[in-house]
């Protein structure tokens, strides 16, 4: 990367990795977040930054390399340091759910730089940063901030919904299901809402470190309106996930209940049909020996034998049928 700056489009990283670096370039114009155009505060979002991205992010923009590192790193926590010429931030935030994943949701971190006339996004995949009603009317870099911090929250509500609908359909296949396929994807399931509850979490102590340090950050009093009201939909959606985790753990013991309580079902509807089988056996072997047996020199001798059979089948089912009753 040389000083001219970053680079901007898809360029694959090394000969055969198959991995592409990106950088967006937008530019905050006219109350709209604008990209590739001239004129107006910059903003630059870095995908999956390569060595050179890094370099110049490090070198020319000062970020810190452990915070650029943390940006990239899913297992970090939400936090606010304060450099000398920028505000860095680190943020959870929902990951792109694949079918590969199996029922499996994940999150991923993001860093954000806000300097004075810039704001640098660092993510490891792309998402629709921009994208919605949220960002129709931006006022400056710092309601931009407060903006994508609301857009993350409002993906990860978006999220819950999904797996709430997921773990209802889930519910109804294991109440009829004898395997545990599904069983096993409820769990994963519920996995990734642990997963959404501890980053949830993390973002209310991210939020609350911004409205402690209001003024020292430069926010307006509109942004901390904005402010206090993203807190209170995080607290919200903190307790959505909440609710749902609660519920996804207390009723995991019932739902394998419920299959083994099926699988004995099957086993003993196997057993009353096997059992059943044996009866007319048992009688028409009887008379299959090779040996003289009674009606033998009876010519309806094996409208006999059924019937006896049959008696016999019917005796049995008599018996269970008022034994299951009782």
């Amino acid at each position: 990367m040389g000083p001219s700056g970053p680079k901007a489009g898809p360029f694959p990283h090394g000969p055969h990795t198959g991995r592409f670096v990106m950088v967006h370039r937008y530019s905050l114009k006219e109350e709209r977040v604008v990209e590739n155009a001239e004129g107006g505060l910059p903003v630059l979002v870095y995908i999956n930054p390569d060595e050179g991205d890094k370099k110049y992010l490090i070198e020319e923009l000062k970020l810190d390399s452990h915070t650029l590192s943390s940006a990239l790193d899913p297992d970090e926590l939400s936090r606010v340091e304060f450099e000398p010429e920028h505000l860095a931030m680190i943020l959870k935030r929902p990951k792109k759910y694949s079918s590969k994943e199996a029922f499996l949701f994940k999150v991923s971190s993001m860093g954000i730089f806000l300097f004075e006339q810039r704001l640098v996004v660092v993510m490891p995949e792309e998402i629709d940063l921009f994208e919605g009603k949220l960002f129709q009317k931006v006022t400056s870099l710092k309601d931009l901030l407060l903006k994508i911090v609301n857009r993350i929250i409002v993906h990860y509500l978006d999220h819950l919904k999904v797996m709430n609908m997921v773990a209802e359909s889930l519910e109804i296949k294991i109440n009829t299901a004898m395997e545990n396929k599904h069983l096993i994807n409820l769990f994963t399931l519920e996995k990734g809402m642990v997963f959404y509850h501890n980053a949830i979490s993390s973002n209310g102590v991210f939020i609350e470190k911004l409205r402690v340090f209001a003024g020292k950050i430069g926010f307006t009093p509109d942004n901390v309106e904005l402010l206090d009201d993203i807190a209170i939909e995080n607290s919200q959606c903190y307790k959505q996930a909440e609710i749902y985790s609660n519920i996804f753990a207390s009723l995991m013991d019932a739902r394998v209940s419920i299959v083994n309580n099926n699988l004995n079902v099957l086993m003993k509807t196997l057993n009353i049909i096997v059992i059943s089988i044996m009866v007319p056996t048992f009688v028409v072997s009887v008379f299959s020996m090779n040996v003289r047996i009674p009606f033998s020199s009876l010519s309806y001798a094996f409208w006999i034998i059924l019937g006896m059979a049959a008696a016999a089948i019917t005796s049995f089912m008599l018996v269970w049928r008022r034994f299951r009753h009782k």
